[in-house]
């Protein structure tokens, strides 16, 4: 358990962020059938070689194809979150600079003071519903890709075993940066907003 130190906030007052505006996966994914010919493929390439029934291998390529699949859309999903949290911060640092109290809170010059990865703390702290998605790898897949990555970008072996190292060092390496205290939860309120282009 680490010592989780909050900033003093003078007054009591509950101040208010504005919203988090949450993407969802669907705005930017590929066709169906795309996204099933790419996996297919990369399916085949992954198969050992066998002397198995061809209809025992076509039906483990299609398992695996259907995995990778949900890999992906995983990837994208948690992109979009972090790309949502990272506007949000932005938006974020925009109100504490135009509210007297708040304005302080965020200049380095200033200890004790709080980071950009203290508004992702936030919302951990907050327990904001993410339907699955992990905020720190949303935000480190977010920092190691500007925009949403195609299909074609990836290998099958970093959509198992690399995508979630990669965004979780992004992140780590971001947010230690800075050594800061936390927002307390309780001096905040937002409403978080599914939208669905």
């Amino acid at each position: 358990m680490t010592d989780r130190r909050y900033i003093q906030i003078p007054g009591s007052k509950t101040h208010e962020l504005p919203p988090l505006l949450v993407h969802r996966a669907e705005f930017v994914q590929p066709q169906e059938e795309d996204l099933a010919a790419t996996m297919l493929g990369e399916a085949e390439d992954m198969l050992p070689a066998s002397d198995a029934a061809e209809a025992l291998l076509e039906q483990r390529r299609f398992e695996l194809a259907l995995q990778l699949t949900e890999q992906y859309k995983g990837l994208l999903s948690h992109w979009l979150w972090g790309d949502s949290i990272l506007e949000w911060i932005r938006q974020c640092e925009i109100t504490f600079e135009s509210v007297d109290t708040l304005r302080t809170l965020l200049h380095p010059d200033v200890w004790p003071h709080a980071s950009r990865a203290s508004f992702v703390n936030l919302l951990v702290d907050k327990d904001v519903p993410t339907h699955g998605v992990a905020l720190e790898r949303a935000v480190g897949l977010r920092l190691t890709f500007r925009q949403p990555p195609p299909i074609d970008c990836f290998s099958s072996q970093f959509l198992f075993y690399l995508n979630s190292t990669v965004a979780n060092s992004a992140y780590q390496t971001w947010s230690h940066l800075d050594k800061t205290t936390l927002l307390p939860p309780d001096r905040f309120h937002f409403e978080i907003l599914d939208l669905d282009n």
